[in-house]
């Protein structure tokens, strides 16, 4: 089982204090799927992505308490941020919840939605953490490895499809971003594709650290290059691999195109 960081334990212990002290008798359970629970966690990059089990849904007086308090634990504790959702027991698997909305708390808003996706589930059935409420093991909920697979074929030739082409409509403008701007969409794209392709191949979740040193393994030398500078990125290392910014856009460009093409191959 993975470890939980000591700041993050501190973290969701004053979460769970305050919830229970302005909703009581309204948590059931807390847990934690994400890099955290894949054993990826790293210092000032990761976020705690929670699911917050509730004994009822939640209403906009509901809301209005929760955002007050996760604006106290961001001000309490800079890094790392919550990134959650709260649910209740029978939501659990579930891929599609047709009319019922949850809440979802990202980037330090509070928001309704009324989606999952496997790639949550998978990580909670086979690697999520307990932090409060009942074992994990007793919740019973079908999530298969062809769930992973249909998903991620689809996100692939859908969301990380367009992103690329407009990475590439705009990649002169991009080239003039700040560097930490230009570090971001580069880890995020390079990196967060390799996921995809981990999964394809594995059948199975991975981090991203863990999906970039994959990839090293796994793809031709040619790439290698873009996949380190990502995997720099993500450590928060300060190698130097390209010459100029516009390069390394470039590079991550034809690299997402290769390898949104060649995960196709193989899904034929």
């Amino acid at each position: 089982m993975s470890e939980i960081p000591a700041l993050v334990q501190n973290i969701l212990e004053e979460f769970i204090r305050l919830v229970n002290d302005r909703l009581p008798n309204t948590l059931e359970g807390v847990y934690i799927q994400g890099s955290i629970a894949l054993g990826a966690y790293v210092e000032n990059s990761s976020d705690i992505d929670f699911i917050a089990i509730t004994n009822r849904r939640l209403n906009e007086a509901d809301a209005i308490i929760l955002s007050d308090i996760h604006s106290k634990i961001a001000n309490q504790f800079k890094n790392p941020e919550m990134d959650g959702v709260y649910i209740i027991k029978e939501d659990l698997g579930r891929l599609d919840l047709g009319n019922e909305n949850y809440l979802n708390y990202n980037n330090g808003k509070m928001s309704y939605r009324a989606d999952f996706d496997p790639i949550i589930w998978w990580i909670l059935k086979t690697k999520g953490l307990r932090i409060f409420g009942q074992a994990l093991h007793p919740f019973k909920y079908d999530i298969q490895s062809n769930h992973l697979v249909f998903y991620v074929h689809d996100n692939m030739n859908s969301y990380w499809t367009d992103r690329i082409q407009q990475m590439e409509k705009s990649s002169e403008e991009l080239s003039n971003f700040p560097a930490k701007d230009i570090d971001t969409e580069i880890e995020w794209s390079v990196l967060g594709l390799l996921r995809q392709f981990y999964t394809l191949k594995e059948q199975d979740v991975i981090s991203k650290m863990g999906a970039g040193e994959y990839a090293l393994l796994h793809l031709p030398v040619e790439w290698h290059p873009i996949i380190k500078e990502a995997i720099n990125i993500r450590k928060g290392g300060r190698e130097k691999i390209f010459t100029s910014d516009k390069k390394r856009i470039d590079t991550t460009i034809r690299f997402s195109k290769y390898i949104i093409h060649y995960c196709n191959q193989i899904q034929q």
